[in-house]
């Protein structure tokens, strides 16, 4: 994990961002199944992305619950006992079910999410509300009008 300390000194309120992200990180239990990535895309976007090699789309779920990012996965156990099933002689592609949650910041919300060559990629966007967001306030020159009456 990267230090986040220069970050800290030199902007206001991605603090809480980097606090964020950084519980997610701990929030696992300790478990670092599957392994991910977070990337910051532009100014508002975020791309999650899991190593969810062995499973298919089926057997993962992507769910949004009270400003948390829920990934589970799986596998969808065969009960064809005719079925031919493979003899490992090692198996070094972990395909166990998990479970991983990331807690979001206020007004992220989940845009996509795909699945291709073993990643799982889910795509966020920080989404302020109009009446949230910066105006600019006009300043008149001379004696200001009063609004109060």
């Amino acid at each position: 994990m990267r230090d986040l300390t220069p970050l800290y000194r030199s902007t206001v309120g991605f603090d809480r961002a980097a606090r964020l992200m950084e519980g997610a990180r701990r929030m696992d239990g300790g478990t670092n199944y599957p392994p991910y990535d977070i990337e910051a895309i532009g100014e508002n976007g975020y791309a999650v992305t899991l190593a969810v090699a062995g499973f298919e789309a089926d057997d993962l779920t992507v769910e949004v619950r009270d400003d948390m990012l829920v990934v589970a996965g799986r596998k969808a156990s065969d009960t064809n006992e005719d079925a031919d099933e493979p003899v490992f002689l090692h198996r070094g592609i972990a395909t166990r079910d998990f479970l991983r949650k990331f807690h979001l910041a206020d007004h992220v919300k989940v845009t996509a999410a795909g699945l291709e060559n073993g990643l799982l990629r889910i795509d966020l966007m920080r989404e302020v509300p109009e009446a949230k967001t910066p105006r600019k306030v006009a300043i008149a020159t001379g004696a200001p009008e009063t609004a109060i009456a």
